[in-house]
C-alpha cells in the first residue's frame, strides 16, 4: 500500500475480529516505530507488547468511563483485541541537551518524539491489513502500575491491534485553505 494511501484511508477501529495477529506483523508494526524520527536519535520510546488477557482486563479498567453510564468504546477494544502495544517515554532525554536541561519553551518533547513513532506503527498496521485505535482517556499512572514501568518513565498511550470487524467512514477534514497560510499566519 502507497504511503499517501495508507494515510488517507486508515481509520480507528474500535471493533475486532478474533483472528490471531501473528508475531510477523506485530514485529513489522514495532520496527515501524523503532525507525520514527526523534529529538537528536534519542529514541525515547519504549513498547510493551501485551498478549495476556488477565493484563488486558487490567489496562482496560483504567480507561477512562464518563459520566450518565457513557461506556468508552475502547474498553471493549482493549478486552477483545488479541495484542494490545503500549507506549512509554523515558523522561529527560527529549528536547534537552546532554546535561538532561531542556531547550525549548515545550520543556520534555517525549509527546511529540512517541507520537511520531506511534504514527509509523498504526499506518504500518493498516498497510498489514491490521486495524488500530490510539487510546488516550486513561489513568496513565494506574496503567503504569500495572505493568510494571519503572520511575523515569511515563506511560504515554496505548493502542489494540487486530483484524478489523468495521470499516468506518472517512470523517470530514477541512480543507487546505482553512488550514494553510502563505508567509504568515492568516495571510
Amino acid at each position: 500500500m502507497e504511503v499517501l494511501e495508507s494515510i488517507k484511508t486508515r481509520r480507528s477501529i474500535r471493533k475486532y475480529r478474533s483472528a490471531p495477529v501473528d508475531d510477523k506483523a506485530v514485529q513489522a508494526v514495532l520496527e515501524a516505530g523503532r525507525w520514527a524520527p526523534s529529538w537528536a536519535n534519542t529514541q525515547c520510546w519504549r513498547f510493551i507488547v501485551v498478549r495476556d488477557a488477565k493484563t488486558k482486563a487490567a489496562l482496560a479498567d483504567t480507561l477512562f468511563r464518563g459520566p450518565g453510564g457513557f461506556e468508552n468504546p475502547g474498553i471493549t477494544a482493549v478486552n477483545t483485541v488479541p495484542v494490545l502495544i503500549v507506549i512509554c517515554a523515558q523522561m529527560g532525554k527529549s528536547g534537552c541537551n546532554p546535561h538532561g536541561e531542556t531547550v525549548t519553551e515545550k520543556g520534555d518533547w517525549y509527546l511529540f518524539d512517541t507520537a511520531l513513532a506511534v504514527q509509523n506503527m498504526v499506518l504500518a498496521a493498516h498497510s498489514l491489513g491490521l486495524g488500530t485505535v490510539i487510546i488516550g482517556a486513561f489513568d496513565a499512572p494506574a496503567a503504569a502500575a500495572v505493568l510494571g514501568v519503572p520511575e523515569g518513565y511515563s506511560l504515554v498511550t496505548l493502542f489494540p491491534l487486530g483484524v478489523p470487524d468495521e470499516a468506518p467512514k472517512a470523517r470530514p477534514r477541512k480543507e487546505l485553505s482553512e488550514i494553510v497560510f502563505k508567509d504568515k499566519f492568516g495571510a
